[in-house]
């Protein structure tokens, strides 16, 4: 049978043994009887894997004492609604951007339901192939928070750095930032935000669960209309149980937890994703059938969009990639071309075969 290798941006790849104890466990949970599916949320059974889960993501991350780990639902998509409305005093505050791509430009339009909304720095005029510099930022005084999305999973832009830039009044903004899609992928300083929030299906797990990690000063502001399941307060005092959490996602992300432990931890994928990410990008690189338009120090390793120049041969692409077993490489609708997710479950081997397919197609 042919090796698959499945390139989805998410629902996305996840690691075979992960896959393998699920369907080992899938009947009955460490002789419980029951299927975590059918497990009560506040039973001794679940608690103890929902805090394991909790405990190895703050290992992995070095989550600091005074964050709190929620496990939500709703997406990263709903976050841009939570959010705001737990971080804003009132409609008349203001919360900044730097507007890097598509899902940025999403959380943008619906801030603007709850807050004023000010794009600090804008790459849309230069069709989201870069991150504007610091220098450029305009940013708020007073602002209730500076929102970034730091891979954009659409367009291939990663913000490999946390930003230092202060505001006209000296003071350094409360960073908000969305790391759906390369979360796990590489060491990041929690300390440095005030909240990280990610959906979970590209590096963690299924759909349906989205991590949000808030420093505990930013708690009990949510504004009064806010629904009550969304209060972060709420959720992180009742252990992300204020309502039926996603239980057997949440089982899910602690497999995947306890395999990236397993593997050698966040430092490990890192090196790992940058192995990947330049075999890649050196092979679109060399032959000019190719092309990635994001400027090469703003790639992000996890999400590779690519364009053949010729493309009435798209089709013909696809088709051969299927025949390879190499899935999901057609862009998303709103930028068509290709994409390769290459996320933390994603083996070389899988990229090295996309490699030589690549070679081959175009040679052909």
């Amino acid at each position: 049978m042919t090796n698959i290798y499945n390139f989805s941006a998410g629902p996305a790849v996840l690691p075979k043994e992960v896959l393998a104890q699920a369907a080992a466990e899938m009947l009955d949970w460490n002789g419980s009887g029951m299927s975590v599916m059918e497990m009560s949320h506040r039973g001794p059974e679940f608690i103890s894997i929902y805090r394991a889960a909790e405990r190895d993501l703050r290992e992995l991350l070095a989550v600091p004492d005074n964050y709190k780990i929620l496990f939500m639902q709703g997406g990263g998509l709903s976050q841009n609604a939570v959010i705001p409305m737990n971080l804003i005093a009132g409609a008349g505050d203001t919360i900044d951007f730097v507007q890097t791509g598509s899902w940025s430009s999403k959380s943008i339009k619906e801030a603007a339901r709850y807050a004023k909304v000010n794009v600090a720095a804008s790459a849309k005029d230069n069709s989201y192939t870069f991150v504007p510099p610091q220098s450029e930022w305009k940013l708020t005084p007073g602002a209730a928070y500076l929102h970034l999305c730091t891979n954009e999973t659409i367009d291939g832009v990663e913000i490999d750095f946390v930003p230092t830039v202060q505001g006209a009044d000296g003071k350094t903004p409360t960073l908000v930032a969305d790391m759906s899609s390369h979360i796990l992928s590489r060491p990041v300083d929690v300390a440095k935000y005030g909240l990280i929030f990610g959906g979970a299906q590209k590096n963690i797990g299924p759909a349906g669960v989205t991590v949000v990690i808030v420093r505990e000063d930013l708690l009990g502001k949510a504004v009064p209309f806010c629904p009550s399941a969304f209060d972060f307060k709420n959720v992180a005092d009742n252990e992300s149980m204020y309502n039926t959490p996603p239980t057997y996602g949440i089982y899910i992300a602690g497999l995947v937890f306890q395999w990236l432990k397993r593997q050698g931890g966040v430092a490990e994928m890192e090196r790992r994703n940058i192995e990947k990410a330049a075999l890649l990008y050196a092979a679109l690189d060399a032959d000019d059938f190719y092309q990635n338009r994001v400027l090469p120090q703003y790639r992000s390793r996890m999400n590779v969009p690519f364009y053949l120049r010729d493309e009435s041969k798209n089709e013909a692409f696809l088709a051969g990639a299927k025949a390879r077993g190499l899935l999901q490489l057609k862009g998303h609708k709103s930028v068509g071309g290709m994409r390769a997710s290459i996320y933390n479950a994603m083996p070389i081997e899988g990229v090295q075969a996309l490699v030589d397919y690549l070679n081959e197609f175009a040679g052909r």
